[in-house]
């Protein structure tokens, strides 16, 4: 397992084999190559430095074939953050492990919400 930063220097998780692992256990991505897609099929990111997770702007309608998430792990404490990069022309940061949750709450509070209904 490689540990991985974000290009901003924050902790993000691991990468096992093709898989991309937040800190808080949850299968978040897979590697195509040095690019990352999410369960969706979305481009996420993508790996430079050998340990920084960076999006490039120009590929963020890319899509891949999609794939479902492997159950959860046990999450940890996250490692110590490292000084962030200059970040490069028609890139940004890749996104926390709490922005890439932000849906599966979306989700699954609309489908609960659907079950309470009458």
């Amino acid at each position: 397992m490689e540990s991985l930063w974000t290009w901003g220097g924050k902790f993000f998780g691991h990468r096992d084999g093709d898989d991309l692992w937040a800190h808080d256990g949850h299968h978040v991505g897979r590697f195509q190559g040095d690019e990352v897609y999410g369960p969706d099929g979305l481009y996420l990111g993508e790996l430079m430095d050998d340990e920084r997770l960076i999006t490039s702007i120009s590929k963020k309608s890319w899509r891949q074939g999609g794939f479902t998430p492997y159950a959860n792990r046990v999450g940890f404490v996250p490692y110590v953050d490292f000084v962030g990069y200059i970040m490069y022309a028609g890139y940004e940061d890749f996104p926390s492990p709490e922005e890439l949750h932000k849906g599966d709450n979306t989700r699954s509070s609309t489908s609960s919400s659907q079950t309470d209904k009458p």
